[in-house]
């Protein structure tokens, strides 16, 4: 029972940290974004990475060894629809990932080089679109826990 109620406890913990790192980086991506920014948005992306890393081992780890067991969870379809959301997200924040990574390499081969605007509102909108998503994937947990997708 106790060991449950810990990985809930991290389970719900890295989902905040993920939800908190990646409204930074929104609230971050905003013009003028000058080299400390970009740098700043980069090491945050790594924060938002072993947030996302983190929500999912302790989320299967919940499953595995939760009190509730597998069963209830694997026959069930709102785990499937998380899974799938959790996914998604994955690939959409790969591109911004790479951008953040070109955008350092950029700054470090020239100080002076400047984001082009187009490129930037292409990268947030991707962030907001995994904001989006991640905030759907508490409403089929909701449902799953309850016992309501069976």
């Amino acid at each position: 029972m106790m060991l449950d109620a810990l990985l809930a406890y991290l389970h719900f913990t890295s989902i905040f940290l993920l939800f908190a790192l990646l409204t930074v980086q929104l609230v971050l991506i905003k013009p003028p974004l000058d080299a400390r920014v970009i740098r700043l948005i980069g090491r945050i992306d790594l924060g938002y990475f072993a947030s996302a890393m983190a929500a999912l081992l302790t989320g299967f780890l919940r499953l595995g060894l939760g009190v509730k067991g597998a069963d209830f969870y694997l026959q069930s379809w709102p785990i499937y629809v998380k899974i799938g959301l959790f996914l998604a997200i994955g690939l959409i924040s790969v591109y911004p990932t790479l951008a953040f990574i070109r955008w350092r390499r950029a700054l470090d081969h020239d100080p002076v080089w400047q984001l082009p605007e187009a490129e930037r509102r292409r990268i947030r909108r991707l962030m907001m679109i995994e904001l989006h998503l991640a905030a759907l994937i508490p409403v089929f947990a909701v449902i799953m826990a309850r016992g309501l997708g069976r």
